[in-house]
């Protein structure tokens, strides 16, 4: 299969790719898990707006270029090529904003949106609860409505970017007597409302990469609820389909790793083992077969199609992906692979990466759960457990 590229694309390439190599940072940023190279990232993501890159597939009204999908994925290959920093606010150019755009308001558009593309507000994601993981139908956290408030008690873990962003958005039970996916609403918050206590959680590297939220009667707005009351699950699950689907994950991120991965097998060819380059192979042609499927699911949106259950079966191909692409490299590497420096000082940015990677068949729902969606909602699979 050969991509072909109009006269129009192939000179919006150009010009991203002529962009980047004039502004993307010639040293890597501080890992952006810390406040130092989260700020760093923050002003990354201001340069980003100055050329008006925040999210070029958003109408100009909203801080973006007005370009479609095919035009966003062009952009991304050539944002990885380039080696750009990874996003500060991929929470919520990628997440939210898709969803503000399917379901706010105009009011809520023009209030949220065009900041979010400047890089002027980051967003954090407060899904998950110490008792709801991938499950998010088990919330508890209460949002109790009190005149033209909500207010919010209860517990949130591991949010992403929550040590640092300014605001957030999660699910929240308003109907305090509703059970499972009833009775809940998907809304934003201002991380330094009273009442929210944030808890950094350390990870392996010891940096701050998600924080525990206390809410203890957090007064937040009404109209910071995202398509009304009681709405929030059929919200969220469009929200978590843009996660494991098409915008958290462009193939870009995955092609730029292979082809470091194809550099490496280079450089250790003459001491891999024999299945080394069988596992290069398949990687390359992963992240190729993962583009194609990738633009075809965006000419189909582009058409009027949408992204139902399938993007569950996404998400587990491209975070399997990501592993085994470590994974090889580690091997390549061999002992070396367990130095986070190595012996000409250079970081080993491959360690960084495994280890990031064996977080992907969890995070954005679990692999285990997405499993059972492919099973039940695409092949039409008896539910697990059923008669």
């Amino acid at each position: 299969m050969q991509l072909q590229y109009t006269e129009r694309q192939q000179a919006f390439r150009a010009e991203v790719r002529a962009w980047m190599a004039a502004h993307v940072p010639k040293t890597p940023l501080v890992t952006l898990e810390c406040r130092e190279g989260f700020d760093q990232h923050v002003a990354w993501e201001r340069t980003l707006a100055s050329g008006n890159w925040g999210m070029v597939t958003w109408p100009e009204d909203y801080g973006g270029r007005g370009l479609d999908l095919i035009e966003w994925l062009i952009f991304e290959e050539e944002y990885f090529r380039a080696g750009a920093p990874l996003r500060a606010n991929q929470n919520g150019i990628f997440l939210l904003g898709p969803t503000i755009m399917e379901f706010g308001t105009a009011e809520q558009k023009a209030r949220f949106l065009t900041s979010m593309a400047r890089g002027e507000v980051i967003w954090a994601q407060a899904w998950s609860e110490p008792g709801a993981g991938s499950d998010m139908a088990a919330i508890k956290t209460k949002a109790i409505r009190d005149g033209d408030h909500y207010v919010i008690t209860g517990q949130k873990t591991w949010s992403s970017r929550a040590s640092f962003a300014d605001w957030g958005f999660g699910l929240f039970r308003t109907d305090p007597d509703s059970k499972r996916h009833r009775g809940l609403s998907f809304i934003l918050f201002d991380l330094n409302s009273p009442g929210i206590t944030r808890r950094p959680i350390r990870q392996l590297h010891g940096h701050p990469g998600f924080a525990e939220l206390f809410f203890d009667e957090v007064r937040v707005p009404v109209e910071n609820c995202i398509a009304g009351e009681g709405k929030g699950w059929d919200v969220a699950m469009a929200t978590a389909g843009f996660e494991r689907g098409l915008m958290l994950r462009s193939p870009g991120r995955f092609q730029a790793t292979a082809r470091r991965l194809v550099e490496l097998y280079r450089r250790h060819a003459h001491n891999a083992a024999p299945a080394a380059r069988e596992a290069v192979l398949q990687a390359w042609m992963g992240t190729q077969a993962y583009a194609y499927n990738t633009y075809s699911v965006a000419a189909r949106i582009m058409a009027g199609g949408r992204i139902g259950a399938e993007a569950s079966l996404n998400k587990i191909f491209w975070s399997e992906l990501d592993r085994a692409m470590h994974r090889t490299a580690m091997q390549l590497l061999g002992a070396a692979a367990e130095l986070k420096q190595f012996g000409d000082g250079t970081a080993n940015d491959w360690l960084d990466g495994y280890i990031f990677s064996l977080s992907g068949p969890i995070y954005a729902g679990s692999n285990e759960v997405q499993r059972n969606i492919t099973a039940e909602r695409l092949l039409g699979l008896p539910r697990l457990g059923a008669g």
